[in-house]
């Protein structure tokens, strides 16, 4: 076992025992579970220069003995699916995969394996600080004796994702599919922590849905930087793949001229539709619905319900609720799907809704929204205008959005099957 901040400065031998130079730093080739050394870049009076691991006879914490007596001298050049590992790690932000988190690279370890050392781990822990202060053993003694844990943690290779923007482009092992595979809300967190410049890197590795359901989870201010980082096109069609409301909510923070690059660059319909939900006071039902909601013509039986719902697939936030509508679109009654599942095949859906459900009007004020569905436990309050058409639904996590506390907020479960 070896750690990089015990190589680097030590010293080079060549064949005959004589120095030619210090370690400065070590490539590693990526696309391995464990990377394996190829090579060092040793520092000359004059220049650096690579050796690669074939020249190497041993390597230990006393430095590096060289199998031969000659060494070509050519300058050092990196080779694109390689890292270095004191200038492109040390220092560094990555992501700890299984920790949800972004960490920074202490020291990382190697370990020899079938004769050549490999990058296995990395030591975020304050273990690698006081090692390359070179004071670790002085302190584990005083530890020891004072009966105190020298706190250590190391992240294995496999479990971390390097996203700072001079390793993001660079071909990794998979390229942060680590990250893909997290919860939206984890990979939020983790997007708020890095620097903007990075982030681009961790977005363009998801497809627009996946950017979508991440975007949904951060942090107002955070969506608005990322947002206008992306190149409009992509920005356009991750706002097309997020809820209305939430797509709403982050266009009207956005600054007149983005919001109107992009909106030109949606689907009409889309674009239209967040038009009309910007229409609306932010602070009012229509400000905080979603227009994605099942609604049904009463004259439709059980089955013929079920039958539409798998024809419809519907994306909508929440289908907890179908609701049912008149010959004139005007909202007629509300239906769990339970009780849907429930009835008789051959029953008019409008023999099992409930008649004249609670509604709110557009322009009701955020505190009725939340009282409304607090009152009748509601997972989702439905939104009628003037005339009793059904323009949309304000879901709980949305209405108590607006009343609770921001520590409170980051609490209360999403909907649309988050957990």
């Amino acid at each position: 076992m070896l750690y990089l901040s015990q190589a680097i400065g030590r010293p080079v031998l060549d064949g005959n025992g004589e120095a030619i130079g210090k370690v400065a730093d070590l490539i590693v080739a990526v696309g391995d579970r464990y990377p394996p050394v190829t090579g060092l870049v040793v520092e000359t009076d004059r220049r650096g220069i690579f050796l690669p691991w074939s020249s190497v006879a041993q390597f230990d914490m006393s430095g590096v003995r060289l199998a031969t007596r000659t060494i070509d001298i050519g300058k050092f050049a990196q080779r694109p699916n390689e890292i270095r590992l004191k200038a492109d790690l040390m220092d560094k932000q990555i992501v700890d995969i299984d920790g949800r988190k972004v960490v920074r690279v202490n020291d990382l370890r190697l370990d020899e394996i079938e004769g050549r050392l490999h990058l296995v781990a990395v030591d975020v822990g304050a273990a690698g600080l006081l090692r390359r202060l070179g004071i670790e053993r002085r302190f584990r003694t005083l530890a020891r004796n004072l009966k105190v844990a020298v706190p250590e943690r190391y992240i294995d290779w496999e479990d971390v994702d390097p996203v700072e923007t001079s390793i993001a482009s660079i071909k990794l092992r998979v390229p942060h599919a680590g990250l893909a595979e997290l919860h939206p809300a984890d990979l939020a967190t983790i997007i708020d922590q890095l620097a903007p410049r990075d982030r681009a890197g961790v977005l363009a590795s998801l497809d627009d849905e996946a950017a979508a359901d991440v975007f949904e989870e951060m942090e107002p201010e955070t969506q608005v930087e990322v947002l206008e980082d992306l190149d409009p096109a992509r920005a356009a069609d991750i706002l097309e793949e997020m809820s209305p409301d939430d797509a709403a909510d982050l266009v009207a923070d956005l600054s007149d001229e983005t919001r109107e690059e992009i909106l030109a660059l949606m689907e009409r319909d889309e674009a239209e539709e967040l038009g009309e939900l910007l229409a609306y006071p932010e602070d009012t039902a229509g400000g905080m619905m979603t227009t994605e909601f099942v609604a049904l013509p009463a004259s439709l039986t059980c089955a013929q319900a079920i039958d539409r719902l798998r024809e419809l697939e519907p994306d909508a936030e929440t289908i907890y609720y179908v609701y049912v509508t008149d010959d004139e679109d005007r909202l007629a009654g509300v239906l769990s799907l339970r009780d849907l599942i429930v009835s008789r095949p051959d029953a008019p859906i409008s023999a099992v809704m409930i008649p004249e459900p609670v509604t709110v009007g557009v322009l009701a004020d955020e505190d009725e929204v939340a009282e409304v569905v607090a009152h009748y436990n509601l997972l989702a309050v439905p939104v009628v205008d003037a005339s009793r058409h059904l323009v949309g639904i304000v879901t709980v996590d949305d209405a108590m959005d607006a009343i609770l506390p921001d520590a409170w907020r980051k609490r209360l479960p999403r909907l649309a099957g988050r957990t």
